[in-house]
C-alpha cells in the first residue's frame, strides 16, 4: 500500500468473533482503523435468546484497537433492523478525514443510512455480511423487491468483503460484479483455539461426565433450537447405538436454549441416557477442552450461514460432519477427506456419516489431520489480505 488508510468500521455491537480480528486489523501498519458500536449491549449481562439465559462473555471484546459508541435510543434489547437508534455516525467520518467505511450488514437501517451519507461525503463504501441463497427463501414479489433493493445497494456500495464461496456466488447472483468483490473469510482466531485445544486436560472432563476410554465422542456444541436441529443427532445416535457393529459412542450436547427439556426427554424416551451427556451453557473459553475431548463434531442445522463453530473444531484437528444448509461446508468441508456433508434432515445419512466415522479410528484420525491443512489458510491472515486488496482497488485509482 502506498499510504495508511484511514478506515472506519460500523457494527452493531461488539461480537466476540469479531474482537481478535480488530485487533489484527488494527496493528497492521497500513491501515489506521477506528470502529464505532451502535450498542453495547454484547459487554454488559443480557439475556441470549437463543442459549435462554443470562450471558456475560469471558473473552476481551474491547481490547486492543480504537473504538466508539455511537449515541444511542431504544437500546435495551438485541441491535434489530431499527433499534437501536443512533446518531453521530457523519459527523464523526468527516471530523476524522476517513477513507473508506466498511459497515458489518446491510439490513438495519442506520446502516443503510450510514453507507448513503458516506458515499455523498466522498468515501469508499465496503459492505461484508452473511447472506447466501438458502438463507432467506422468497417468492416472486420479493425476489422482486430484492432485485430492486440490490439495484440501488449496488449504487451505494463500491465493494463486497466475502466471506465465503456461497456468499460470493449470492452476490454475483444478484448483479454484483467480479471484479470489485474481495473475499475475506469468516474466520476465527486460529491461534488462540489450536493453542487452547493442544493444552487441554481432557482428564478432567472425563471424569466429569464419567466418560469410558476407548468409547468414540461425539460432539454438538451450539444453541438448543429447532433450526439447529440437535433432534435429528440424538436420533443418529440412537440408530447407532442398536448396531452391534460399531463401538458405542458417547454424545456430548454442550449448550442451552428452547429445546432443553424436550431433547432430555427424547433422549429419556430413546434409552439413551447412559450414553448422551448435557453439559449447559459453557463460554468460550471453556470450548477448546471439548473439541480435544471429541472424536467429530457435528452440526446438522438448517438455514445457518456460516457455522463458526466448524472453524473452531477443525483447529484443533477434528473431522466435522455438517449438513449442506451450514454456509462455511462449501469452503471448510471436503467431504470424505476432513468430514462429511450430508442433506439437511436427511437422519439415514447423518447417522451414515456418524457410522463410517465411529467404526474407524483411523479415518477419524487422518480427517483431523485433514482439518488443520484447511484451516491452516482459512484465518486472519486472508482476512487482512482480502481488505487491503479492497482499500487499494478503490483508492489507488486516479
Amino acid at each position: 500500500m502506498n499510504r495508511k488508510y484511514r478506515l472506519a468500521y460500523l457494527v452493531s455491537h461488539p461480537i466476540q468473533y469479531q474482537a481478535p480480528l480488530l485487533r489484527q486489523i488494527a496493528a497492521d501498519p497500513d491501515i489506521d482503523l477506528t470502529v464505532f458500536f451502535c450498542s453495547d449491549i454484547s459487554i454488559r449481562e443480557h439475556v441470549d435468546e437463543g442459549f435462554g439465559q443470562v450471558i456475560e462473555w469471558d473473552t476481551p471484546l474491547l481490547d486492543g484497537y480504537k473504538h466508539q459508541f455511537l449515541k444511542s435510543w431504544a437500546d435495551d434489547g438485541p441491535p434489530s433492523v431499527f433499534r437501536p437508534v443512533n446518531s453521530g455516525l457523519p459527523k464523526a467520518l468527516k471530523e476524522g478525514k476517513f477513507d473508506a467505511l466498511w459497515v458489518h450488514g446491510y439490513m438495519r437501517f442506520y446502516h443503510l443510512i450510514s453507507m448513503f451519507r458516506a458515499r455523498i461525503m466522498g468515501l469508499v463504501v465496503l459492505n461484508r455480511d452473511e447472506a447466501w441463497e438458502m438463507s432467506a427463501p422468497r417468492g416472486p414479489l420479493k425476489k422482486f423487491i430484492k432485485r430492486l433493493f440490490f439495484s440501488v445497494l449496488r449504487k451505494i456500495c463500491h465493494g463486497w468483503l466475502v466471506i465465503g464461496s456461497a456468499n460470493k456466488n449470492y452476490y454475483l447472483a444478484h448483479g454484483m460484479q467480479e471484479d470489485v468483490i474481495f473475499p475475506m473469510p469468516y474466520t476465527i482466531d486460529n491461534q488462540y483455539f489450536s493453542d487452547q485445544a493442544t493444552a487441554a486436560d481432557v482428564s478432567g472432563l472425563r471424569a466429569e461426565f464419567n466418560l469410558e476410554p476407548n468409547r468414540p465422542i461425539i460432539l454438538y456444541a451450539s444453541k438448543f433450537m429447532g433450526r439447529k436441529r440437535p433432534k435429528d443427532l440424538v436420533e443418529a445416535v440412537a440408530r447407532l447405538s442398536k448396531d452391534p457393529k460399531n463401538r458405542q459412542p458417547y454424545l456430548l450436547m454442550v449448550g442451552d436454549g428452547e429445546q432443553r427439556e424436550a431433547l432430555k426427554k427424547q433422549v429419556e424416551d430413546l434409552g439413551l441416557e447412559e450414553s448422551v451427556r448435557f453439559t449447559g451453557f459453557r463460554n468460550q473459553s471453556e470450548l477448546p477442552s471439548f473439541y480435544s475431548l471429541c472424536d467429530v463434531f457435528v452440526l446438522p442445522s438448517f438455514l445457518e450461514p456460516w457455522g463458526l463453530v466448524v472453524n473452531e473444531v477443525m483447529t484443533a484437528g477434528r473431522a466435522v460432519i455438517a449438513s449442506d444448509q451450514v454456509g462455511s461446508v462449501y469452503d471448510l468441508i471436503k467431504d470424505g477427506e476432513n468430514g462429511f456433508v450430508f442433506p439437511a434432515g436427511n437422519v439415514d445419512a447423518l447417522t451414515e456419516s456418524l457410522s463410517r466415522i465411529v467404526s474407524d479410528p483411523t479415518l477419524s484420525e487422518n480427517m483431523g489431520k485433514r482439518s488443520l491443512e484447511i484451516i491452516e489458510n482459512w484465518g486472519f491472515r486472508e482476512d487482512i489480505e482480502g481488505l487491503k486488496r479492497g482499500l487499494n482497488y478503490f483508492l489507488t485509482k486516479d
